[in-house]
């Protein structure tokens, strides 16, 4: 058991350090006021290969492991979670689903831009009616011959305006249940389908999220992702590396609240002294510290599963349901050490604390995360 992160993860965590604190730092308040898409830092992350992280180098990706990913993640969460939220769908979302379960010609069309982020992509799983409950899918795809005819509306979908390459769940026959779900590759473009305004959301504001309607879009055969029926496990299989992302992202808001927290406790005076010799603080600090290096442990064994070629289905949802729940807690704290400056968003931690919330809900809700759990444990 070797808790050493290697050279070479050392020099990929000081690099995505080293991008959040010098680009997404500048501005990152602006943007999360007039809820502004970075578009030009996504380019670069897509330079830097962020966008492809785990992406075979021969469609254009960066061949880093899993924990580069995790450590990635963290970094750029501390400073801006919609810049990170891009990263995460991208990469465990899409690049993932395409690279894993798609066939040579998708991949060569599709994953070769989406890793260099010349293409960015979206995942089109949740509905008004069908959020956590993904089997109750209301978009329907009907087999035409050589092409589905796709309707519904998707809902929440992250980089929903953005993106030129859409993976959309669909029920093809709703007799069969989850059995009769398919995933499709949708471009950008296609007539009928439709993209709604911008959600006007609590945290994550600089993040691009929409609704999408979808009116007789004719998807292409070919543009089915595995075999008939494969839509619902494809689904979830990817949602388990999701998970993983949102952990890393959870973790790193976190660790970035409570960096700040801990820099000013020794700047700020109270009493004659600087807070942090109180011992009120500096407990707080103690079990602040304590709660994020265990949500690491948690993320980074999951990140090792998968690297592995373990089974990561239970320890990803155990990170993503523990992350995140650190999360919220400890930005809490964060405010609170801050006191009235905390609630002021010159100073960052409030704008950590409204992000931290959404860590619970997408890419599956802590509830959800323990159904997975507990079903795990039982069948143990």
């Amino acid at each position: 058991m070797d808790f050493n992160l290697t050279e070479e993860h050392l020099m990929i965590r000081d690099a995505a350090r080293d991008f959040a604190q010098t680009e997404l730092l500048p501005g990152v308040i602006e943007r999360d006021e007039k809820q502004v898409f970075p578009d030009e830092l996504v380019k670069k992350m897509g330079e830097l290969g962020f966008l492809g992280i785990m992406v075979d180098p021969k469609y254009g990706g960066s061949g880093m492991d899993t924990i580069s990913y995790v450590l990635i993640m963290e970094e750029l969460s501390k400073i801006d979670a919609s810049a990170s939220v891009i990263v995460s769908v991208n990469n465990s979302l899409v690049c993932y689903g395409i690279e894993k379960y798609g066939n040579e010609e998708q991949k060569q069309k599709y994953l070769t831009k989406l890793a260099t982020g010349e293409y960015l992509g979206a995942f089109c799983l949740s509905e008004p009616e069908a959020g956590s409950d993904a089997t109750s899918q209301r978009t329907t795809a009907i087999d035409m011959g050589d092409h589905y005819l796709l309707n519904g509306t998707k809902n929440w979908i992250t980089n929903g305006g953005r993106s030129d390459v859409y993976l959309v769940i669909a029920q093809t026959d709703r007799e069969k249940g989850h059995r009769g779900i398919n995933a499709f590759i949708v471009e950008k473009g296609m007539p009928g389908f439709d993209i709604g305004p911008k959600e006007d959301k609590l945290g994550i504001r600089g993040s691009d999220t929409h609704t999408l309607q979808f009116n007789d879009v004719k998807v292409p055969k070919e543009n089915r992702i595995g075999e008939d029926g494969f839509g619902f496990k494809f689904a979830m299989k990817t949602l388990s590396g999701g998970r993983i992302g949102i952990a890393s992202q959870a973790l790193g808001i976190a660790s970035g609240a409570y960096e700040l927290a801990l820099k000013y406790s020794k700047e700020r005076k109270a009493f004659g002294t600087e807070i942090c010799n109180h011992q009120a603080i500096a407990f707080k600090l103690a079990d602040m510290a304590t709660e994020i290096e265990a949500a690491r442990l948690l993320v980074m064994r999951s990140a090792y599963d998968k690297d592995q070629g373990n089974n990561y289905d239970m320890s990803s949802a155990m990170a993503k349901l523990y992350a995140s729940k650190v999360a919220m807690e400890q930005t809490v704290e964060a405010v609170q050490i801050h006191g009235g400056n905390g609630f002021v968003k010159e100073y960052h931690v409030e704008r950590l604390m409204r992000d931290a919330k959404i860590t619970q809900i997408y890419e599956g809700t802590s509830e959800i995360q323990k159904i997975v759990i507990s079903r795990g444990v039982l069948r143990d």
